[in-house]
């Protein structure tokens, strides 16, 4: 079965690379997943998520419970640094493998109750944290056009999470690569291109993060906390057939949303990254909710590497008491194997480490998901 699957991704990565682009289909295919907000809940297809579950007296209806699965489309441009990327089993990277591998785990991970996870066209540290990043990962080139064999890998996933009933955080912008974009105006006409992109393949079930950590090292100012509010309401301008997709954008972890950002989104993405006590979490979930600007909104958290699911309190079940969406974030830790880590390069993706079983196995208690 897998060799069928894999047989028939590359058949379709070969297809789409010769396909015209970024020219759309006149008529997208019916899609089958429709994300919505009402309120501070989230709905798909008209319905509450986890309709009518609560947890240990907590409501979960509504929650976007997710994970941050950035390397999705991973590639390197740079041959100088590619070769750090390669399976342990080959000696060798290759981009197709990744991709085709992220979709065969799909259906494990909503099986589990996973509804949504985050990718990025520029991708995230592929060694969890870095201070340098020579490597080249960028679905955008430095005039702010889309690379047809990113956006070929995307699709594929895109596709794959309509069919499960699953919902993407798409990413645009990452601190690590924005600075291979030449200019403000090229990060205008990227995210214009992408928003184009998503809007013309007629997907429903895709949620904007304008930017990764907004107030960590970006380059351009317009990707910076002071005016990135420009960009949420950028993507909310455009529009096809009077619908528009749903945008925000994130801070590093600890950070609670500023007001203009609060005022221009259509939820806030908190990250818990550096928060070792989880009533920090519960603290700036409320915090948010008292900014100026906040209304009846979702609040989720998109990254948190923090875990101790074992126990009673953690970083996962303190938002869930304050009735705010988690996602778990996995990096590969210095000696840990190829098993562990989702967001490090080159990427098992399956629930294969104690650490991502973990995780799974109390998503799945929260959710009652499975048989």
């Amino acid at each position: 079965m897998y060799a069928w699957l894999s047989r028939s991704v590359s058949f379709a990565f070969a297809w789409l690379a010769l396909a015209p682009f970024p020219a759309a289909a006149a008529e997208p295919p019916a899609r089958k997943t429709d994300v919505a907000i009402v309120g501070d809940a989230f709905q798909i297809n008209g319905k509450p998520t986890y309709a009518g579950r609560t947890w240990k007296g907590h409501k979960i209806e509504g929650l976007l419970l997710n994970s941050r699965m950035v390397q999705g489309i991973f590639d390197d441009l740079n041959p100088e640094t590619v070769k750090l990327w390669a399976y342990p089993d080959t000696g060798r990277w290759d981009a197709d493998r990744n991709t085709r591998e992220f979709l065969a785990a799909m259906p494990v991970w909503r099986s589990h109750g996973l509804l949504a996870f985050t990718i990025n066209l520029q991708g995230g540290s592929p060694q969890g944290y870095s201070k340098d990043q020579p490597w080249h990962n960028s679905a955008i080139t430095p005039a702010g056009e889309l690379r047809p064999e990113y956006m070929a890998r995307l699709k594929l996933i895109l596709d794959r999470a309509d069919e499960l009933g699953m919902v993407a955080i798409l990413g645009v912008f990452y601190f690590g690569q924005d600075q291979r974009v030449e200019s403000e105006d090229a990060v205008k006409r990227a995210l214009d291109n992408a928003v184009d992109w998503v809007l013309d393949q007629g997907y429903r079930h895709v949620l904007i993060e304008a930017n990764n950590e907004c107030n960590v090292r970006y380059d351009h100012e317009i990707l910076q906390p002071q005016r990135v509010h420009e960009l949420i309401e950028r993507v909310k301008a455009r529009t096809r057939d009077g619908r528009r997709l749903l945008a925000g954008t994130s801070y590093g972890g600890g950070k609670v949303p500023e007001e203009d950002v609060v005022r221009a989104s259509d939820f806030l993405l908190l990250h818990g990254n550096g928060v070792k006590d989880p009533r920090r979490i519960a603290d700036m979930v409320r915090q948010s909710r008292a900014v100026p600007g906040y209304r009846p909104m979702p609040i989720l958290f998109n990254e948190d590497d923090h875990f101790d699911f074992d126990r009673p309190e953690n970083n996962f079940t303190a938002a869930i008491g304050e009735y705010a969406s988690w996602g778990y974030f996995d990096f590969r830790m210095q000696g840990e194997k190829f098993d562990d880590g989702y967001q490090s390069v080159p990427v098992n993706w399956g629930i294969a480490s104690p650490r991502k079983k973990a995780f799974f196995d109390l998503l799945q208690e929260i959710t009652r998901a499975g048989p």
